[in-house]
Parts: C-alpha cells; structure tokens; sequence
C-alpha cells in the first residue's frame, strides 16, 4: 500500500497533538525553552540542508522567483484565511491559537526534503523507511508544538497526508517518465532550497524574525522548471 507512509505520518501527528494537549500544564519557562530548543534544532536541520547543493545559483533563483510568486498569490495570507476559518467553526482550546499552530507546524511538517524523498520511496519502491522516520520526528514535534500552539496543531495531519500522498501516487510511475538523472538532480537542489525555508522557520520560532515561509513554497516548483531546463541544454 503505497499510502501507508503518509497514513501512518498524519497518525503520529495527530497522537502527538492529543498527548500535547494532555501535558499542556507544562510550566511557561520550560515549554519556551523547549521551544527555542526546537527552534534552535530546525535551524541546524535547515542549515545542513542548504549547503547540500551542488549549483547554488539554481536555489537563489528558485527562492528568489518563489517568493515573487509566493507574495503575488499571497499563500501566506491564505493558510492563515484556512486557520483563522478553522479557529471560528472550532473555538480555541486552551493556549494558542488553531490558525498559528495550524501554519506553523504546516510549515515544519510539509517542508523538507523526508517529505518528498519519502513520498517517491513509498511510491517507487513500496518502501516507507523514510515516512515511518519521519513520523516519529513529526509526532513528537506535534507533542511539543501542542503545548504551546494549541489544539490547531492537529489539523496540519490533513496537508501533511495529502502533500506526501500525491507525491507517492505520482511517484508510482516516474520511473518511466523522468530520467534518473533528472530526478537525483532534482532532490538535490530541492532539499537545500527546502533548507533554507525550514532555516528561517527555525529563526521564526525563536523569535528572531517573521519570515513569511509560505510565500517561499512555489520555490519548489521552480527549482524543478530551472533542472528540467538545465538537464535539457545539458
């Protein structure tokens, strides 16, 4: 079942939100420490990311003409339209708010390179190493995310199985569709521009800066014109 992995992964976010919830009583000072902690993590993460380019004009171009995109459709804006509909039919629930903890952790789950190199493996392969690693990561993030951010963190399970479900649908035939080349060279640059989103979603949880990541996204789609193009005058 080429879906398990994304199954399994918004399972594992969604038991974690709940468990978060149940330890929301945390004490203030520990839960922010943990968060820069958290913050702090996802930085590095995004930093080892980012330098596993091997042409790093192609990731300044895709971030660049991503954001262009991104500010032009305003996704940003619309994620946060999503969680503030959702904050109104549900009600908040304790500390934080469903539209922060929605986009927020959104942004960590969907972001990054597991998520598509897992997805391709679960659809290629048939093997969900990846997603099954991913989970346990995501879900004690969630834990952790809930405490602070609330009960909205639980809903990013549902782009988190849709983005990572697509990918493996998809993925059952790229075989036949894409060179091999073409795709190694496609996750490489790929993982370091997502690096860099998760770079700045890390520097957001600490509070350094208010990056707005989700207007980076269409960076992805970028980064995979600009191979395409590159492996075709190559």
């Amino acid at each position: 079942m080429f879906l398990l992995g994304a199954a399994v992964n918004g399972i594992c976010i969604i038991i974690g939100t709940f468990l978060g919830r149940l330890f929301h009583r945390i004490p203030e000072n520990m839960k922010t420490t943990v968060m820069y902690a958290i913050g702090l993590c996802v930085i590095v993460l995004g930093l080892q990311m980012g330098l596993k380019s091997d042409n790093f004009l192609i990731v300044i171009l895709s971030l660049v003409f991503g954001a262009v995109i991104g500010e032009f459709l305003g996704l940003e804006d619309q994620l946060n339209k999503l969680g503030n509909w959702l904050e109104k039919k549900i009600g908040t629930s304790g500390q934080g708010s469903i539209s922060q903890g929605f986009v927020t952790a959104t942004l960590i789950f969907v972001i990054g390179a597991m998520a598509i190199i897992g997805g391709l493996d679960s659809g290629i392969r048939g093997d969900h190493s990846v997603l099954y690693t991913k989970s346990i990561i995501d879900g004690f993030t969630a834990l952790i995310l809930a405490t602070t951010l609330g009960i909205g963190v639980i809903f990013s399970a549902i782009p988190v199985v849709l983005y990572e479900g697509l990918i493996a649908l998809f993925a059952k035939g790229i075989n036949n569709v894409i060179p091999e080349a073409l795709l190694n060279s496609f996750i490489t640059e790929m993982t370091a521009a997502g690096g860099i989103m998760i770079f700045a979603i890390g520097l957001n949880l600490t509070g350094l800066t208010k990056v707005r990541v989700a207007n980076l996204l269409p960076g992805i789609i970028v980064t995979a014109i600009i191979v395409t193009i590159l492996y075709m005058w190559g």
